[in-house]
């Protein structure tokens, strides 16, 4: 009789601890990726996924998230779209499934452009690293850009080039897909506008290409002194390099798109110095403590870190600290969209007095876009080094 009360007191006290741990845990709030994480573009996505574990195991770490009178722990939800529009689909449409109503990604443009049916039909607000201006102006609403575009960072690097190193010609090279063909068009445009010469703009190549040499040298007979690699993948951006470089181009080589000096590293070495590209949105010079223990737990998690990542930080934060602000927008995505018109909070990942808040009005007529630095960068023996700073309104 002794064992068996011992035992159903035993059993009572786990009970009631486990009722206790029921009742303290928190809730669980779902904030989903659909985006490239496989394949040439995969640094882009993995860049995003593995900013927001990070970031939300740090929050979790910390107790959670309290919105209004609850408090939640975030879970993050991925679906790999292999930049694939009609996989993005169908991780939209997973997302919609469970209940998710905030989505970052996808990362490129037709992804991005073929989601917006799901998104706006299942009441999801979208932050897609894709530059179609038609996603962010009236009537779109559903999709916020998360990062800076090409038609902002193009004019910001011309601009540069031409005032500190003499640029008078320009040559552009493109894989014949929608995204960079659509870069491509724009960088053209931007060009010419500030009144750069552009001796070639029609040289296209196919993702799967392996020798690069015939593709590049028709630009590299045209002797620009700057040859932009538009919306060049990771994965083929050394390859470019390299095959320009072996056939004697000394000239600039610079992209509109995020780049990973590991990769560069790896596939082109010493060719790829002076190899100009936007950055992650934080430089030594302005990284706060937080970001830099960002940096610090991103790497322990994941044994290396993604420059990208100092960009694709942001989202998760902006998503947490906008229904905060407004905890009516957890499930209304309406409250979301008129907190950003008024929301501005410091920013953690910056030192000094910046803020984060929605812009996008010069470009879009309304806030659809997050406010993140326009770092640009030049590789150089391995790693980034900052060129400029600028910002976007």
């Amino acid at each position: 009789m002794r064992k068996l009360l011992v035992k159903t007191a035993g059993i009572a006290a786990i009970s009631m601890a486990m009722a206790c741990q029921t009742a303290t845990a928190n809730e669980a709030l779902k904030i989903g990726f659909v985006g490239v994480t496989s394949g040439p573009a995969a640094a882009w996505g993995t860049s995003n996924v593995r900013s927001m574990q990070t970031r939300a195991d740090w929050l979790n770490e910390q107790g959670g998230v309290t919105i209004g009178d609850t408090t939640y722990d975030i879970e993050i939800i991925t679906f790999d779209d292999q930049k694939d529009p009609k996989r993005a689909i169908a991780g939209m449409e997973k997302m919609a499934q469970e209940g998710i109503h905030y989505v970052v990604g996808p990362n490129v443009d037709d992804g991005a452009a073929a989601v917006r049916p799901v998104a706006e039909k299942n009441d999801i607000i979208y932050f897609p690293y894709a530059f179609p201006k038609s996603l962010y102006t009236p009537p779109a609403s559903n999709a916020v850009l998360g990062m800076i575009a090409n038609y902002q960072s193009g004019p910001a690097i011309y601009t540069y080039l031409k005032e500190n190193k003499g640029v008078k010609t320009v040559a552009f090279v493109a894989a014949n897909e929608s995204d960079p063909l659509s870069q491509r068009d724009g960088g053209v445009a931007a060009a010419e506008a500030l009144g750069l010469k552009v001796v070639s703009s029609n040289i296209t190549y196919q993702v799967d290409t392996t020798d690069f040499t015939p593709v590049i040298t028709p630009a590299i007979k045209k002797r620009p002194d700057l040859l932009v690699l538009s919306g060049v993948a990771p994965a083929n951006a050394p390859q470019l390099i390299r095959s320009a470089r072996e056939l004697g181009y000394q000239g600039i080589i610079s992209t509109e798109t995020a780049q990973d000096a590991q990769v560069l590293q790896e596939g082109a070495g010493n060719l790829a110095n002076g190899f100009i590209s936007v950055g992650g949105a934080s430089t030594p010079e302005i990284a706060s403590d937080t970001m830099r223990e960002f940096v610090k737990r991103y790497t322990e998690k994941f044994g290396e870190y993604n420059d990208e990542s100092n960009t694709k930080v942001y989202a998760l934060e902006y998503i947490i600290e906008t229904l905060k602000a407004n905890p009516n927008a957890l499930t209304n995505v309406e409250e979301f969209k008129k907190t950003i018109e008024t929301f501005e909070v410091p920013n953690p990942y910056m030192k000094g007095d910046a803020s984060l808040k929605y812009v996008g009005t010069t470009s879009f007529t309304q806030k659809r876009q997050l406010m993140v630095p326009l770092v640009v960068n030049v590789y150089q023996d391995g790693k980034f080094e900052t060129l400029f700073i600028a910002e976007v309104d």
